[in-house]
């Protein structure tokens, strides 16, 4: 992988190790654009447009899994199937998959 500067928050966690649970880094994201928004966004590289900080959390998070109705437009009801879609889809839950070697 090429060397690439990515900005985050200062309050973000760690990247943590790959396979390790996912604890809202925002590295992958703001490295590379996931496949559903490439879609989306009509963007093939990070920083994804849907990466959210949550200041309460002191995390990052996906906002099309979060919060579907910002980035799409969908009716009321739709926000929790698209919840289920985007986490299938993104494997939300499944640990970190990003193999980005960071520098201190």
């Amino acid at each position: 992988m090429k060397e690439r500067i990515i900005e985050l928050h200062a309050e973000a966690p760690a990247k943590p190790a790959i396979g390790a649970p996912c604890n809202g880094c925002g590295v992958c994201c703001a490295l590379e654009t996931c496949p559903l928004a490439m879609l989306r966004f009509l963007k093939r590289r990070g920083p994804c447009p849907a990466l959210e900080w949550s200041a309460e959390e002191g995390r990052y998070a996906c906002g099309l899994l979060i919060r579907p109705g910002r980035y799409l437009p969908l009716p009321a009801g739709m926000h929790s199937r698209a919840r289920r879609f985007f986490a299938r889809s993104i494997a939300a839950g499944k640990g970190c998959d990003s193999n980005a070697e960071l520098a201190d």
